[in-house]
């Protein structure tokens, strides 16, 4: 039924509204995508946890001994869910960034193809968000990396913006790349894509300012954007650890069905979890599918090598190649030695083993080259079918054929990526066990059972889910880092928590937990995990709650305070607080430009 819609729209539009549709339509694929997450509850699923309640603790901050990749993701919801229902926060946010993102593709398009139409604005929007690498970061739970995502379109109009101001310093030309920056930024990950994108543009030649001065406001920015786990890495060491070089195989891209590690990446999927992925994507419709969209973007190939001239078109077609080829090459058996090498020697290097998520810095250019295919199709359409109708409604018509295509190729994306994301709603005894810590006189840290991160309670669905645990309770809660996969373990940063694991499982005294800084210990009894020897621990300890849900024990004697001392606490929190500087003031900054914009052009209309 969309299809219709979309054509309508296209050749039949009111012209006032030519500027709301792509926004409109964004929104609508958006909230098409999300489906039935949209409704009451909370998203849980495999990576993605939210809670009603976070809070600020030490592992918000990136302040244990845990790499820091969740900041300042974490810090945000738990100073917004001070005040809003966490639920809603971070449904928000990832609606807002999906709708974002496809309008964002639209703004790209009319400002590096100024002369297209509407139609290939909107086959440009549904190319950004109607793709497996979108379906794939949903599915693994990657909420607030699809911000990150959801910022390359708008990076590539903040610096066009940069590249024509003759005053980068100037707030009206750095404002727009501010914004992007952090928006970017809730995740390391994020703020690498965007800068990485951003410095690329700005280092072009050409430009109306110096090409030095706009890569020194980009890399000012790119370090407000990223203050907080630069912050947390230098302060926890964490970053200087190394990873376990396993986690380089087992993250690498992955060959989906008669495609080849290649084929996968170059249709925007290729995911390491198989388990993450649409059902189409699972049998040789994947192949059809990724035909069905490299064809879209191919029609419009010829269209932009005719633009090579622009500089900023030639440099997107160059950062997609690289981003398809690179993680395609790190998948190969000397790419895995580099990339294990690395993740030993290199500090930071775990950031890069989940290498198909740099494929997202190829979709700002499929989009271009999809809207610049429209016209090409609409040219063939007209040799075969005669010229009768105006160039204009052919290449709507012709957008239209695309777009349909595009969602044709992954049908089940539609409605919470085939009914996968939905809400969850938690048993009350969440909210008893975390009053019950809120209310405690007592410090230290909070030991979970049975061992190990991922859970699957009865209430989550058939995926594995992070343990609710450490964004659920007041207090730092242990965990390990140790993620299972196919192909075996791939172990934590952390010590302390797998020390804490190995005494529980060993049932050791229950002083070892007092010296390792762990006050209490909470039992979920719905989910299957090992339990070991815990009991002999456990039996020294004092229930203080029980239902059939979960069980809290509590250290009756001094404990061992592990939490970070005040100064690196102050530290983190004002890292914090120069990315959320940045966020609010960038997002002001444009406001109140566009202001005095639009009262400068009513003084003019005036005179």
């Amino acid at each position: 039924m969309i299809a219709p819609v979309i054509v309508g729209t296209m050749i039949a539009r009111p012209a006032g509204l030519t500027r709301a549709v792509p926004a409109l339509y964004s929104l609508a694929l958006a909230a098409l995508i999300l489906g039935p997450l949209l409704g009451p509850g909370y998203l849980l699923l495999r990576d993605a946890v939210s809670t009603p309640r976070s809070y600020l603790t030490d592992s918000a901050l990136g302040l244990t001994d845990a790499a820091a990749r969740a900041v300042p993701q974490d810090a945000l919801i738990a100073a917004l869910t001070s005040v809003v229902d966490g639920g809603l926060v971070v449904k928000a946010i990832l609606l807002s960034a999906l709708w974002l993102a496809g309008w964002g593709a639209a703004r790209m398009v009319a400002a590096l193809l100024p002369t297209t139409g509407l139609g290939p604005q909107l086959l440009a929007s549904t190319v950004l968000l109607w793709n497996p690498y979108v379906a794939e970061r949903l599915l693994q739970g990657h909420w607030s990396l699809l911000t990150g995502y959801a910022a390359l379109p708008w990076t590539v109009l903040a610096a066009l913006r940069l590249r024509r101001s003759p005053v980068p310093w100037s707030p009206r030309s750095w404002c727009p790349l501010g914004l992007t920056l952090a928006a970017a930024g809730l995740t390391p990950t994020g703020a690498l894509l965007a800068t990485t994108l951003a410095a690329v543009l700005l280092a072009l030649p050409g430009g109306a300012g110096a090409r030095w001065s706009r890569l020194a406001v980009t890399a000012a920015l790119a370090v407000a954007a990223s203050a907080p786990w630069l912050t947390a890495t230098a302060l926890s060491g964490a970053g200087a650890q190394g990873s376990d070089p396993a986690g380089v195989a087992a993250f690498a891209a992955r060959a989906e069905p008669g495609l080849g590690t290649l084929g996968s990446l170059a249709g925007l999927g290729g995911i390491w979890n198989s388990t993450a992925v649409p059902a189409t994507r699972t049998g040789i419709f994947a192949l059809v599918g990724t035909a069905v969209l490299l064809a879209v973007v191919a029609c419009g190939l010829p269209a932009l090598w005719r633009r090579r001239g622009n500089p900023v078109i030639v440099a997107l077609a160059v950062v997609a190649a690289a981003a398809v080829l690179l993680p395609a090459l790190a998948a190969t058996g000397w790419g895995l030695t580099a990339g294990e090498w690395a993740a030993t020697r290199v500090p930071g290097a775990g950031l890069l083993r989940d290498a198909q998520k740099w494929v997202a810095l190829a979709v700002p250019f499929y989009a271009l080259a999809a809207a610049a295919g429209a016209g090409a199709l609409a040219r063939l359409g007209g040799r075969v079918f005669g010229t009768a109708t105006a160039g204009r409604n052919r290449t709507g018509a012709a957008a239209a054929v695309g777009i349909v295509a595009v969602l044709i190729a992954l049908p089940d994306l539609a409605w919470g990526v085939g009914g996968a994301l939905r809400p969850v709603h938690y048993p009350a005894s969440w909210e008893r066990v975390a009053s019950q810590l809120r209310t405690a006189d007592e410090s230290g840290d909070v030991a979970v059972l049975p061992a190990g991160m991922f859970r699957l309670f009865p209430y989550s669905g058939d995926a594995p889910v992070l343990d609710p645990a450490p964004r659920m309770l007041p207090e730092d809660v242990l965990q390990t880092g140790e993620l299972i996969v196919a192909e075996g373990t791939v172990e934590g940063e952390g010590s302390r928590a797998r020390d804490v694991e190995r005494l529980l499982l060993a049932g050791e005294d229950a002083d070892g937990l007092a010296n390792l800084g762990v006050r209490w210990v909470l039992l979920e009894h719905s989910t299957p995990g090992p339990l070991g020897q815990s009991r002999r621990t456990l039996d020294q300890l004092d229930e203080v709650y029980a239902d059939e849900e979960l069980s809290l024990y509590r250290m009756a004697g001094p404990v061992e305070v592990t939490a970070a001392d005040p100064v690196r606490r102050a530290a983190s929190v004002a890292a914090h607080l120069v990315w959320a500087a940045l966020l609010a003031g960038s997002a002001l900054g444009l406001l109140a430009h566009r202001a005095r914009d639009r009262r400068g052009r009513g003084r003019a209309d005036q005179a």
